[in-house]
């Protein structure tokens, strides 16, 4: 079969042919329909981010397919149309026990631990699969992005415990954010979005974003003020924010963890290597929480799933689909910004 392989990192992608293996017992083989591009594959690529399984790896995180062959233990999945979750835990460890199965330390995560779905075929750990019931008119290569973009952000809502009538504030609203602004307003929350992007901000301003707020337009002193007029005039208490950093950018940190106020959560939930400089006194000051959060186990696969099929979130305006075969070009249009949607690429090999 052909992949996308990393060889070295910084290295231009390479197309190979590579041995497709066959399943083990605990194990199933998974023809490919598609597999988003995240910033995670960037990171791996470009950015000096290590990978766990050495070089050579075929990136690719984002996975649904079709199981074709398996072991022992899932062949009632053979045929079965499922999205692959991007962290897969053991489901033995004290960690999965007691609930915490996305961030299990024998994880195995396709495009990082293990070779992943930048490929015709994905072999992986049988357990922890989405299967689909229906696809409520969606292509089987668009739900890929569930794998990650969806359930990341929809994990940290949940642990966020965000109810309705809250005040939700998403930084950042990219492949990831577009979702979090979707999930949190499908929660009954009023959603403000603060990018960069005007663009970004007009696309989510018509699927839950009651606000949307340039940071880059305004000093953070009129960002903040702006914030708590609106949540006032939303009937929002002026405490108790729930805020989302979905940007893995430094500027995006700054502006989420200046938002903390008495009672206030931050998720953090975007990704990046930069370092940053914060009074960690505000936390005491406040009462506030920050947590990070890794993933999303997959026992809440099937809830961020029924999201997109019931038509509570959207995806079709938000991804864009392409042959795998251009796949090395499309990983660099993304990682120069020149791809504002989701790329999800789709194997055309013959």
């Amino acid at each position: 079969m052909k992949a996308i392989q990393l060889l070295e990192a910084g290295a231009p992608l390479a197309i190979n042919d590579v041995a497709a293996s066959e399943p083990g017992a605990e194990e199933v083989l998974v023809r490919v329909a598609g597999c988003g591009v995240c910033h995670t594959d960037i990171g791996f690529w470009k950015d000096g981010v290590p990978t766990k399984k050495g070089l050579p790896l075929t990136l690719g995180h984002e996975v649904s397919g079709v199981v074709t062959a398996a072991g022992s233990r899932y062949e009632h999945l053979v045929g079965r149309e499922v999205i692959v979750p991007a962290v897969i835990p053991c489901g033995e460890c004290e960690l999965c026990k007691g609930g915490r199965g996305n961030i299990c330390r024998s994880q195995m995560m396709p495009g990082n631990d293990i070779d992943g779905g930048f490929a015709e075929y994905l072999l992986a750990p049988g357990r922890g699969l989405c299967e689909i019931e229906g696809k409520a008119g969606y292509e089987l290569p668009e739900l890929s992005v569930i794998a990650d973009a969806v359930t990341t952000p929809y994990q940290a809502i949940v642990r966020a415990a965000l109810g309705a009538g809250d005040l939700a504030i998403v930084v950042g609203v990219g492949g990831v954010g577009t979702y979090c602004v979707q999930i949190a307003a499908a929660f009954g929350a009023h959603v403000v979005a603060i990018d960069i992007d005007d663009r970004k901000l007009a696309a989510v301003a018509d699927h839950g974003a009651g606000l949307t707020v340039n940071s880059a337009a305004a000093d953070f002193k009129a960002l903040k003020k702006q914030i708590g007029g609106q949540a006032k005039e939303w009937g929002c208490a002026a405490h108790s924010w729930k805020i989302f950093e979905c940007s893995g950018q430094p500027g995006g940190q700054d502006t989420a963890f200046g938002l903390l106020t008495y009672a206030s959560t931050l998720m953090v939930v975007g990704f990046t290597l930069a370092k940053r400089e914060f009074r960690l006194s505000n936390l005491m000051a406040f009462d506030a929480t920050v947590q990070g959060t890794w993933g999303c186990k997959p026992e809440l696969y099937p809830e961020a799933l029924k999201l997109v099929t019931d038509g509570k979130i959207t995806l079709k305006p938000f991804i864009q689909t392409f042959p795998m075969s251009e796949g090395p070009n499309v990983m660099q249009r993304v990682a120069d910004h020149e791809i504002d949607k989701r790329a999800i690429l789709m194997p055309d090999w013959a």
